[in-house]
């Protein structure tokens, strides 16, 4: 029996459901996302580190010690999942700043507005109220989760930790216990931003070098990632 410890890096696939009304909002299962009719398009391998915050705490905690292969759920509290409610996030916002981005609120309404979804409670006399909670804020939901596999090969986890801070792929190699990046000139400060945390979980330091050809990367911000600060 193969079990996942703390900083394993694992293939998981997943499906959450809202526990009071079963239903499902998020899932990297191309099937289920087709029944639940969730727009999600990128169904590629979701691989993460266990116990480095990469998928909501509940999740995150839930993972260690589990088994290889076999079918896994748990009921995580709005806490240590979403996050409770927060009135204060509940802002009214002037109409004209929606018309300013050419968008036209309506009551129900989600949308994304800087980098958040948010929903629209209403829109009177000029002034919108917005709902900046995130959608499953409050909710108690249930993950029904299978580890595929460890993972084991050092490129992989390089890039799962460039999809996740990233949300993009640059080119790399290793070498010397330390991890290369070529990057377009302009974007290594971007890299170093964020640079930290790669090395700490790899054990690896990180160098960073610029080109003036024009990488080709492949932009992930579509990716279903289960993180407290994001919702599909």
């Amino acid at each position: 029996m193969t079990t996942v410890q703390k900083n394993d890096f694992i293939q998981l696939e997943f499906v959450a459901r809202i526990k009071e009304t079963n239903e499902v909002f998020d899932t990297n299962i191309k099937e289920e996302a087709e029944k639940a009719k969730l727009d999600i398009k990128d169904f590629s391998p979701f691989i993460i580190c266990v116990g480095k915050g990469m998928a909501i705490k509940g999740l995150d905690d839930a993972l260690n010690g589990k088994e290889v292969g076999k079918e896994h759920s748990i009921e995580i509290k709005p806490e240590e999942a979403f996050g409770k409610r927060d009135s204060n996030m509940v802002k009214m916002i002037p109409l004209r700043a929606f018309i300013q981005q050419k968008v036209y609120p309506e009551k129900g309404m989600q949308l994304s507005l800087d980098g958040m979804i948010v929903k629209i409670l209403s829109n009177s006399g000029g002034r919108v109220l917005v709902d900046f909670n995130n959608p499953i804020a409050g909710r108690e939901v249930i993950y029904k989760f299978t580890i595929i596999k460890k993972i084991e090969e050092i490129k992989e986890k390089v890039n799962a930790l460039q999809e996740f801070f990233f949300r993009k792929k640059f080119d790399f190699e290793l070498k010397d216990k330390k991890i290369i990046f070529t990057v377009q000139k302009g974007l290594s400060k971007f890299l170093e931003a964020v640079s930290k945390p790669i090395e700490e979980i790899l054990g690896l330091s990180i160098e960073i070098k610029e080109t003036d050809i024009k990488e080709k990367t492949e932009d992930k911000t579509e990716k279903t990632f289960p993180k407290e600060n994001s919702n599909k």
